[in-house]
């Protein structure tokens, strides 16, 4: 059922994107671009926007361009961890990754472009949000985006290897590298919804939780996980010595902090009632999808 779902909203936004590069002027990144955002991937990111619109009542038409900037924020990032001097993975989404099918140098200009096309889909004088909106999410995103979110986080990933590292620090690195961007996408929903700040907040670290429990479950995914099932290159971790909370306290006892972390999402989440439904289904979807 939420596969089904995913698969739907993926089409949404994969034909919102393509509409949007079409419009443009051409040039020679769009084909990277499209083959790094568009082909492949769940876009769990965008329904969990959908699942969080559907608590504040909000219309799909709303929150499309805020999806698709998402992907692309989400995309780019994933075109650069890629790269050899990053992570250096050849597979990515089951298939070769954008450096490998491009070019390095290409892909780094595809990864920048993607990045500066989310700013450009959120601020399009077509989107249905107020001007304050637009402001305020096009601060948000890039505080969630840069180095003090994903682009932070993935420079601790990196530092981090074969370094014997805290609980506490391997959880810093983990909410910016994964968690910020699922914060992104509850606390705009709530933006969007003319909540309060305090309430925006609240909704933004309950998708800090929701994207720190994805990063989790990822990390289950490269020690138990198949290559076919991933879509990526698995085993991959230990290897290179990342810092995960399996390498730190076990395979157990980070399945323990996981389940934990689970049930809290879910208890605030039976706070919303029926509304919260689709996005409790997700959740639950994150955790179990992989085994």
């Amino acid at each position: 059922m939420v596969e089904k779902k995913l698969k739907k909203n993926a089409k949404k936004i994969d034909k919102f994107l393509i509409n949007f590069l079409n419009k443009q002027k051409k040039s020679s990144l769009v084909s990277p671009m499209k083959y790094g955002v568009i082909s492949g991937g769940k876009k769990i990111r965008s329904t969990i926007i959908f699942d969080s619109g559907k608590i504040f009542n909000l219309k799909e038409k709303k929150l499309i361009s805020i999806c698709a900037a998402v992907e692309c924020i989400h995309s780019y990032s994933l075109i650069h961890d890629d790269l050899p001097c990053m992570d250096n993975d050849a597979l990515r989404r089951g298939k070769p990754s954008t450096h490998k099918k491009f070019g390095e140098a290409t892909a780094v200009l595809a990864g920048n472009s993607l990045l500066t096309l989310a700013f450009e889909i959120i601020s399009d004088e077509k989107n249905l949000l107020l001007p304050y909106q637009k402001n305020k999410i096009i601060k948000l995103l890039a505080n969630c985006s840069g180095h003090t979110g994903i682009a932070g986080g993935q420079e601790l990933d990196l530092k981090f290897e074969n370094k014997k590292k805290t609980l506490k620090q391997i959880i810093e690195m983990q909410t910016n590298k994964t968690g910020k961007l699922f914060n992104f996408c509850l606390q705009a929903s709530a933006l969007i919804a003319k909540k309060n700040n305090k309430e925006q907040l609240t909704f933004g670290k309950l998708g800090e939780e929701i994207g720190l429990l994805f990063q989790l479950t990822d990390d289950f995914l490269d020690l138990k996980g198949s290559k076919k099932l991933a879509g990526k290159p698995t085993k991959k971790d230990k290897k290179k010595g990342k810092s995960t909370l399996i390498n730190l306290m076990g395979y157990e006892k980070a399945s323990n902090y996981t389940d934990k972390l689970k049930k809290k999402i879910l208890l605030n989440l039976k706070k919303h009632g029926k509304n919260a439904k689709g996005l409790t289904e997700t959740v639950e979807f994150i955790l179990n999808r992989n085994f």
